[in-house]
């Protein structure tokens, strides 16, 4: 009898609050239904709901496929084809060299620009590349591509050198042979050092005994190729536990890695007059400065008294990833600041075992890049089939984004 009374409490609280409701409210979620004397009120007529979709027809999917019609050209679009063959032809032990192109286009142009209200293009294969834009993006894609197939290019290579300084007093004597170049990176510093002067820092370097250089002197990259320069090795330790009721003692470490060294990828483009040189430098540093141990109470069933010891790994990261413009007759001398060394020990000796006995290592760690000539000046002299490649004319307004 007392759930009947709060069964019929309820239906009246809910009718009364629901026909309070705002019309608007009521709409959306439904008004109260009203009881009618049968005998003095007729049925209200059905009103089927209102539907876009005509009575047998099946809806069309909102991700359906368009009939290709014609390109829209609002913006004074244009349509151009490049041909790339001159530098891929050119590029061996790389599948897809055509990526390059894409990248340093993306770049100069901005990745927002093949992503806006303009209908816009860009597509690319071994042999050719295909863009859709506006005549002014098309100047500038047409800048790019001539960089690339430019047989002049040849000529030129770029000279990668890392080298660490555990004293980073080298600048006393350097400072006066330098120009200091703006970097946006923090904690980074970069100049331009004529080569005369770059041949008496680098004599100067190697007189040092606390230097250690991680290239070869010989290792060179090309214009448009990139390199990815490696030291990352994994370091393992014991991150935590795992459980096993039905072994002794009851648990078993486990094991995990973590990286530790230097990561440089370089990726160069010269101009087409050869005077001027762009290079995307990411650079990635991890090092493990310490294994802070940890010990861990660990009952199990079978032994009631077991401990065992993790290892937190206390690390120092670094990370650049900058865009560089300078004179291909100046050497390009960039400072990453002290941090740790790109090959440090790896842990293991006894020294490692007492605690501040041995810290991990660090440095000022140094970034060298200088664009030399790859072929003797006789045969650059002679230049009649190192001419400049152009693949598409460009309009009377070319602009330039610097």
């Amino acid at each position: 009898m007392r759930s009947l009374y709060a069964s019929i409490i309820h239906f009246v609280f809910a009718t009364t609050t629901l026909a309070q409701l705002p019309p608007a409210i009521a709409d959306r979620y439904g008004a109260p239904a009203v009881a009618q004397n049968p005998s003095s009120a007729s049925p209200a007529p059905f009103m089927p709901m209102a539907s876009a979709v005509a009575p047998g027809a099946t809806p069309a999917p909102l991700n359906r496929p368009l009939t290709p019609t014609k390109l829209s050209s609002e913006q004074g679009q244009i349509l151009r084809e490049y041909d790339i063959r001159p530098f891929t032809q050119r590029i061996q032990g790389n599948q897809h060299p055509e990526q390059a192109v894409v990248d340093w286009i993306l770049r100069e142009t901005g990745y927002e620009t093949w992503h806006s209200s303009i209908h816009a293009s860009l597509n690319a294969t071994r042999d050719s590349l295909t863009v859709y834009h506006t005549p002014e993006m098309q100047a500038l894609v047409s800048e790019i591509v001539d960089r690339f197939n430019n047989s002049r290019g040849q000529e030129r290579a770029f000279s990668l050198r890392v080298v660490t300084v555990r004293n980073p007093n080298w600048r006393t004597k350097a400072l006066s042979l330098m120009t200091p170049l703006t970097v946006q990176s923090p904690g980074v510093q970069g100049w331009l050092i004529p080569r005369e002067n770059a041949t008496l820092l680098l004599a100067e370097l190697n007189r040092r005994t606390d230097v250690r250089e991680y290239t070869s002197a010989d290792q060179r990259v090309q214009s448009g190729e990139s390199i990815v320069i490696s030291t990352m090795r994994n370091r393992s330790y014991t991150r935590g536990l795992t459980r096993v009721p039905n072994a002794w003692p009851g648990f078993q470490p486990d094991i995990g890695q973590v990286e530790e060294g230097a990561a440089l990828e370089f990726s160069p483009l010269l101009s087409q007059n050869l005077d001027t040189a762009d290079a995307v430098i990411k650079l990635r540093m991890n090092q493990v400065e310490k294994l802070v141990p940890v010990m861990l109470d660990v009952p199990s069933p079978v032994a009631n008294n077991q401990r065992m010891q993790i290892e937190v790994p206390q690390m120092t990261m670094m990370n650049l990833h900058e865009r560089f413009r300078w004179p291909t007759d100046q050497v390009l001398l960039l400072s990453l600041g002290v941090v740790g060394a790109p090959a440090g020990s790896a842990g293991g000796s006894f020294a490692d075992m007492i605690p501040g006995m041995n810290s991990a290592p660090r440095a000022d760690a140094l970034l060298i890049v200088e664009v030399k000539n790859t072929v003797t000046p006789s045969v650059a002299g002679q230049g009649s089939t190192l001419a400049p490649v152009s693949t598409a004319g460009r309009p009377a307004g070319t602009f330039t984004r610097y």
